[in-house]
This record gives C-alpha cells, sequence and structure tokens, in this order.
C-alpha cells in the first residue's frame, strides 16, 4: 500500500480544489484501491482560499457574516472560517470579488465587503485573522475595508468621500480614533503577488485594466493611491502593497497587518508539510502548467515539498517541464474544449493515468 497526497490548486473558473482533488482521487482509487489518498487541496490567498482551508483543517466551520456590501454595492452574503485555534481566515474574493460585479467598475468597486466580514469575525472573537487578498474588483486601497472597520475618511466640506478608487483623491482629513485594533494575535495578509502599491509594476497599472479600467483611468488611480499613501503614510514600495487593488498596503500601512507569501503560508496551515513528510507520491495540478507555475505558485511550491518522492502534476494544459510525470486534460480529452466541456471526468482520467504509470505493479 502506498500513501499518496493530492494538492492541487484549484481550476479556475471550473472547479475548486477540493473538487480538482477528490476527482484525481477517484480515478486513483479505481486502479489502486488500497492505497491511503490524503487530499490537502491548496490555494494562495485569492478565489478558493476558504474552500481550501476548511477542505483541509479538521474542525474548520464556515461562518456567515450575514448580508454585505458587494463591491458594486449591491448586497452579497458574507463569509469566513473558524478555524480551532480561534483563528479566523477570511478571503477578499468571497464578498468583494471581480466575479460579483454587474458591470466592470474600475473607478467605483469598493472593498467595503471585505471589511463588514472581518468585523463579523471580530464581534465572534476571532482570536486572530488571516486574509486571502486576490480576485478583488477595486482598486481602493482597502479604504472601503477600513471605512468599514472604523477609519473615517472626509473631503474638504467635512463629508464622507465616495467608495472605490475614485474617492481616494478627495480626501483631506483621516480620523483614526474608530479604528477597530488587531486582534490580539493579529492579522496575516496572503498574497501570490510583489507588486508595489505605485507605478508601472503597480496596483493600478498591472490590474487595473482586468478590473475594467483603460489608460486614463489607470493615471487617475494610481494618482489617487498615491494621495492615499501620502496621507497615510507606511511604505507603498514594500513588496505586495499593490495587492488585491492596494489592499495590502492599506491593510499594512494603515492597521498593522502583515503580508506574508499566500501558498506558504497556507501550505503550513493545511498541514501540507506533515502529509507529504509521510507520503510516497504527491500529485499537484492547476488550469495551466507553465514556466511561471515554478516561480512562486501555488503547484510549484507544491512540488518542491517532495524531494525524494514520486512527484506528478495534473494540468488543463502542460507547457513546461514538470520536473517529473505530467498529464494534461487536454491532450487525454482530446482539445481544450473537450477537457473544460466536463473537467471533473478528465481529471479522474488523469488521476487513473497516474496510479498506473507512478507506482510499478
Amino acid at each position: 500500500m502506498s500513501t499518496v497526497v493530492i494538492a492541487p490548486d484549484s481550476f479556475k473558473g471550473s472547479l475548486s480544489a477540493r473538487e480538482v482533488a477528490e476527482a484525481i482521487a477517484e480515478g486513483w482509487r479505481s486502479v489502486r484501491p488500497g492505497d491511503e489518498i490524503v487530499l490537502v487541496p491548496q490555494a494562495d490567498g485569492g478565489e478558493g482560499t476558504l474552500d481550501a482551508v476548511e477542505a483541509s483543517v479538521p474542525g474548520a466551520v464556515r461562518r456567515s457574516a450575514g448580508s454585505v456590501t458587494g463591491p458594486d454595492g449591491r448586497p452579497t452574503p458574507g463569509e469566513w472560517l473558524q478555524l480551532p485555534d480561534g483563528t479566523a481566515v477570511v478571503e477578499l474574493a468571497q464578498p468583494s470579488g471581480l466575479p460579483l460585479m454587474r458591470e466592470l467598475d474600475a473607478l467605483g468597486a469598493t472593498t467595503r465587503g471585505l471589511g463588514e466580514v472581518i468585523r463579523a469575525a471580530l464581534d465572534a472573537g476571532a482570536a486572530q485573522l488571516v486574509i486571502g487578498l486576490g480576485g478583488s474588483a477595486s482598486t481602493d486601497g482597502a479604504a472601503g475595508a477600513l471605512s468599514a472597520l472604523g477609519l473615517v475618511l472626509l473631503d474638504e466640506q467635512g463629508e464622507l468621500v465616495l467608495d472605490g478608487g475614485r474617492g481616494l483623491a478627495d480626501i483631506v482629513d483621516v480620523h483614526r480614533d474608530g479604528l477597530v485594533p488587531l486582534p490580539a494575535g493579529g492579522a496575516i495578509l496572503l498574497t501570490d503577488v510583489t507588486a508595489p502599491l505605485l507605478g508601472p509594476t503597480g496596483a493600478a497599472a498591472v490590474f487595473g485594466p482586468q478590473k475594467g479600467a483603460n489608460p486614463e483611468q489607470v493615471e487617475r488611480l494610481d494618482a489617487a493611491l498615491a494621495h492615499f499613501a501620502e496621507l497615510l503614510g507606511g511604505d507603498p514600495a514594500a513588496p505586495g502593497s499593490g495587492a488585491a487593488g492596494g489592499a495590502g498596503y492599506g491593510l499594512s500601512a494603515v492597521w498593522g497587518a502583515t503580508i506574508v507569501p499566500g501558498a506558504d503560508h497556507l501550505a503550513e496551515l493545511s498541514g501540507l508539510h506533515d502529509a507529504v513528510a509521510r507520503a510516497d507520491v504527491l500529485l499537484s495540478g492547476e488550469g495551466r502548467f507553465d514556466e511561471q507555475s515554478l516561480t512562486g505558485k501555488v503547484v510549484g511550491r507544491v512540488l518542491a515539498l517532495g524531494d525524494g518522492i514520486i512527484t506528478g502534476v495534473i494540468a488543463g494544459q502542460v507547457t513546461a517541464d514538470a520536473g517529473g510525470w505530467s498529464a494534461s486534460l487536454t491532450e487525454l480529452a482530446g482539445s481544450v474544449d473537450a477537457a473544460m466541456a466536463d473537467t471533473a471526468v478528465w481529471l479522474r482520467a488523469a488521476g487513473a493515468k497516474a496510479a498506473g504509470e507512478l507506482i510499478p505493479r
């Protein structure tokens, strides 16, 4: 009997990391039913973080934050995850993600809902916060989230500024007295990018266009974030400050949260290191495995833990050397469209293929 650890990322737009892991496991069991299979779905702080942690941490409980403010102002259900040690895991994409937008609004989209979920977790007694940054619809420097946590941002008329990146340029006065303090264990921000807040590699320039910003709006948002940073202080050049539309900057500079690499922290939180230590085989996967996969993304970091054991990659498309065994769903299905039409079926086929090829009979 062999011990097989299956630790994929999500196939974005298709299946969650948990669903991917379960499908691969079904395929493996169809060939080798006697093996011990350990599912440890992974994430990097973006969309799917709650699902991955819930599936990996025994005793994790999904909690409702009630109705919160969505990124376009419409109400949306808020959720967070309570871990047995009192840690609360919050995912920015869940209440404030790009897919929640009815129409893209680069200037007006807000992170207010994120702050409302964080506040609900704190009101419930969270001892520590782990906040996944990624998939944001907005470029507001977390101004919306911080406002929900008690930061007051006023214009020259003494009125509250508008939500979204558009309001940052109008701020003339900042009141921090009512800002909710960090929990006793602090707050950790998970990100998979090292972008600074400002400039050609910053939040507006790199990520603004995917949120609907045209070149003029990118310049306007970058200038607004620069004004925001002048008022608040902190280090807008710190790696990860530009994550999630500058949420990395706002939550670290104003609230004192700490930015860390998301994939590494979630691997530790999910118990991946301990699982791999007793594994004979380690499988990971993602929608597209390419050269970037080995430079800080989830799958590359998972594979790095598998030194000395059998490793493999299952991906929708494989365009780079995985350093070992790999399977492409596109090749198995015959085309990209066929693979995407029934991803779970082809993941099961890939899992069976792995079981038949990775361990000698």
